[in-house]
């Protein structure tokens, strides 16, 4: 337990800044254009992590929410409940990962549809040899075909999203103080443990598409579209009353707001 607490304290004193909070958008950002002028202009070798069987991409990546959801589930109940003890606010908290659920949802149906109706299935990965028959993605997969449409970058949208979302539900712990001795303090450190190393994995693979997977733009759409999901929702509509609102915080409301105005 000891070494547990070790770990959970350096990622609290790492993810838990406001500074954190502020410039990781910009640096997820910045880094993609890096990573995608890297892809285009000098290519690294194939590696381990650009195999799409990689296990980091199979086993985390391609269920990326479920294992925000699954995580922030326990931390936003446990932490909302410990500093106002009203089950209302907690549920109302909780409702945020239902939106977050809504947007990863309608998200992935959008980039879907984009790629549905701007694609053509061909007889080769070399984009040889229209097959007009096939007129949608599964079908020309089910015959062998290959489709090619404007594949917006569902990782780099993703892993914005969930990378963002949880380091703003971290920010209560700003506010946390609970005994060492009692359960309540494992079981907050351990998901925030859990959290933390998340939230690393979700930035390690957001770099390894920038540099391996998908074109510039396709990753730029994808990334804009994580970004307006979590600026629409933590920097704008929780800030209203009518909303899930904001992780409990001394004055909460205010130093939000002072955040996204600097």
């Amino acid at each position: 337990m000891e070494h547990l607490e070790r770990c959970a304290w350096v990622l609290r004193g790492t993810l838990v800044r406001s500074a954190v909070r502020r410039y990781l958008p910009w640096a997820l950002a910045a880094s993609m254009l890096a990573g995608s002028l890297l892809k285009e202009l000098s290519p690294l070798p194939e590696s381990y992590l650009s195999n799409k069987r990689n296990v980091l991409n199979v086993y985390f990546v391609k269920v990326a929410w479920g294992w925000t959801f699954c995580l922030l589930l326990p931390f936003i109940a446990l932490t909302n409940y410990h500093l106002t003890g009203k089950a209302g606010l907690v549920l109302r908290r909780l409702s945020t990962l239902l939106v977050g659920t809504a947007i990863w949802y309608v998200c992935t149906a959008i980039f879907s549809n984009i790629e549905h109706y701007t694609g053509s299935c061909y007889q080769s990965p070399a984009l040889e040899g229209e097959r007009k028959e096939h007129q949608s993605k599964q079908q020309c997969h089910g015959e062998g075909g290959f489709w090619h449409g404007f594949d917006i970058s569902g990782h780099s949208f993703l892993l914005t999203f969930c990378a963002l979302m949880i380091v703003e539900e971290m920010a209560v712990l700003h506010e946390v103080k609970t005994d060492r001795n009692h359960c309540l303090h494992a079981a907050i450190t351990t998901l925030v443990v859990a959290l933390g190393f998340l939230t690393f994995i979700w930035v390690w693979m957001f770099l390894c598409t920038a540099v391996y997977f998908h074109n510039l733009s396709q990753k730029v759409f994808g990334t804009l579209f994580g970004l307006l999901g979590w600026y629409g929702t933590y920097g704008c509509w929780y800030l209203k009353s009518f909303s899930p609102g904001l992780p409990p915080q001394s004055s909460s409301l205010n130093l939000k707001q002072d955040t996204y105005k600097k």
